[in-house]
């Protein structure tokens, strides 16, 4: 065996667990958004004043449910959550 043969069997080898692992975080991740879509559709059975308790609007689920099918949308809750949170936490500093 050359140096070069053992060097490309050494790559093969290594890159195995490598692609079996992206495989795997591939389903996990495609998994956890289809989990967390059917969460976010009970959200819209939500009354108005039930997402006004937990920072959100009933727009906010519109643009939210725009993603792409693989894509979380509830990441994209939390992140419009947290700026209205912080834009309102700033207007109460200016008041005060």
């Amino acid at each position: 065996m050359t140096t070069f043969d053992f060097a490309t069997e050494t790559s093969r080898i290594t890159s195995r667990p490598a692609v079996a692992t992206r495989m795997v975080n591939t389903v996990s991740n495609f998994y956890r958004a289809w989990k967390n879509r059917r969460a976010f559709y009970r959200l819209g059975e939500m009354s108005d004043a039930e997402l006004a308790d937990i920072g959100l609007t009933r727009s906010d689920l519109y643009v939210a449910i725009d993603v792409p099918f693989g894509s979380d949308p509830t990441v994209r809750l939390r992140s419009i959550a947290v700026e209205r949170a912080e834009t309102i936490e700033d207007l109460a500093r200016k008041v005060a």
